[in-house]
């Protein structure tokens, strides 16, 4: 099969019902019901950018650079940037003192101690993220520019690629473009930034320990890929998404309980919405216990 594994029939879906749900409110109008599926997809695509930089999709050299250039168009935002910013970065150090976009790296406010696991920390991580990860980006094409030309230009087309979707389209509509394009691939960016600091705030990175992830159980793990069987993925993270399920029986009893959630919205909702009105339902931080 050209496809290494068959699971990913379902994200070969996502990244075909994204466009088509787009397209079809360009034309007919927008609704509501579609939107929400929209914004929701966009979700999925980012985990299967993560999970398409981690084991190509496809056998063919030539489909997997197609689908990189598909994924950077649907997400607005170049493929590319998971090498550096993940793979040589976040699996390198594992949530370490040098993973540059550790959650336990920024303070808020100034001068706060820097591990936090609140609202404010959470709508802030992606931004604080952002402005570490990007210097990171610059060197990587540099790198590149320097012995891997013909990669370096591959990079720079992807973002050429999303300038001139952007520009075609709100030259055509700019009010689509802004509510149909542009504010549900800014929704996706946020999450896919935002889920290191779901997974990983006030989690233990010190050392060689397994007390580095939070997972997620429930219906996030069908609908995104396992994407809450977090620890299972680093440890093994070749492995493919469809494959964590049974990978992560061998570590279940060896995570911290306060690591392991039954569902992603109750957890937010326990820990970011209540647990700013009491203390009783924030989390504790295990980065800081010896």
């Amino acid at each position: 099969m050209i496809m290494r594994y068959w699971r990913d029939w379902q994200s070969v879906v996502y990244l075909l019902l994204l466009p088509s749900l787009v397209v079809w409110q360009w034309h007919n109008g927008f609704s509501w019901p579609l939107y929400l599926l929209e914004l929701f997809l966009t979700l999925g695509v980012g985990v299967i950018h993560h999970n398409h930089t981690h084991l190509r999709v496809w056998r063919s050299r030539r489909l997997n650079r197609l689908t990189d250039l598909w994924i950077t168009l649907l997400q607005g935002h170049p493929t590319f940037v998971f090498y550096p910013a993940h793979i040589g970065n976040h699996h390198r150090h594992q949530h370490g003192e040098q993973d540059v976009a550790r959650t336990y790296r920024f303070t808020q406010p100034p001068g706060a101690r820097g591990d936090t696991n609140n609202l404010l920390g959470y709508l802030l991580h992606p931004l604080q993220a952002i402005w570490v990860l990007y210097p990171r980006f610059f060197s990587y094409l540099k790198r590149r520019y320097q012995f891997r030309r013909t990669y370096f230009y591959y990079c720079v087309l992807q973002y050429l690629l999303v300038i001139s979707l952007w520009l075609c389209l709100a030259a055509i509509d700019w009010e689509k473009w802004l509510i149909l394009v542009l504010i549900p691939q800014l929704h996706g960016l946020h999450w896919l930034l935002a889920t290191n600091y779901l997974q990983h705030a006030h989690a233990d990175g010190r050392g060689n320990n397994l007390q580095f992830a939070r997972n997620f159980y429930g219906w996030v793990n069908p609908l995104l890929f396992n994407i809450g069987l977090h620890t299972a993925h680093h440890r093994h993270p070749r492995a493919h998404w469809s494959l964590l399920p049974q990978l992560a029986e061998q570590y279940t009893a060896q995570v911290n309980p306060a690591l392991n959630e039954k569902g992603l919205l109750r957890y937010m909702g326990r820990t970011y919405l209540l647990g700013s009105l009491h203390s009783r339902w924030r989390s504790r931080s295990l980065h800081n216990k010896d």
